[in-house]
């Protein structure tokens, strides 16, 4: 959903709340358009400031794509250690680490394509952080996948490995659909979440 234009950056707003402002319009331009078609300019309008302040205040493009990709980075990685815990095999794990990663997006749902994004340049520094976060969350999914598979009986590791890119693709999917329904809390999609996972078992349990 567009920010529109505001009068927000005029003169008399602190430094620091300025700056926030300046990252939440940015967050939601990089997650709802790409690095690719962001526009510094429909940023700073958000805002109500001009171009040549918001690179005073954040600098380069890609300097303020990293600004915003920090914090959710951070956010989303201690939302999924917490959920996993000290038993990521327990058959509950999933719907904790969903829950986790909602509650870490609420309010900035749109930030999961701000760390996913598919559009940054090759080989500079904003790819470089994106891909940090991305193998991060990765090795969090693959310890857990292989988990809750030996858990199960499974000790294969293409077993494993198949699960995690399952996995990371279901989140992905949960998420792009979260978006476009604003009106589902957080604990409404745990639930929701929670009863496609039982109908899914059932549906695997009768067609054996």
């Amino acid at each position: 959903m567009a920010t529109p234009p505001s009068k927000a950056g005029t003169k008399g707003v602190p430094r620091e709340r300025r700056r926030e402002q300046l990252l939440e319009a940015a967050t939601e331009e990089f997650g709802t358009r790409g690095y690719a078609a962001a526009s510094l300019p429909a940023i700073a309008a958000r805002v109500g400031v001009t171009k040549t302040l918001l690179h005073q205040y954040l600098g380069t493009k890609e300097d303020l794509y990293v600004a915003c990709l920090v914090p959710i980075g951070d956010r989303l990685l201690e939302a999924i250690r917490t959920a996993m815990g000290a038993d990521g095999g327990a058959p509950e794990t999933p719907l904790r680490v969903l829950r986790g990663i909602f509650e870490a997006l609420e309010g900035q749902r749109e930030a999961w394509f701000v760390v996913y994004d598919t559009t940054l340049p090759p080989g500079g520094e904003a790819e470089r952080r994106a891909s940090g976060y991305w193998s991060a969350i990765d090795r969090l999914a693959a310890g857990g996948t292989a988990e809750l598979l030996r858990a199960a009986g499974s000790a294969d590791p293409l077993d494993a490995d198949a699960l995690k890119y399952v996995w990371r693709d279901l989140v992905a999917t949960l998420v792009r659909w979260w978006v476009k329904h604003p009106e589902q809390t957080p604990e409404a999609m745990t639930q929701r979440c929670a009863r496609l996972f039982a109908a899914a078992a059932t549906l695997t349990s009768d067609g054996r």
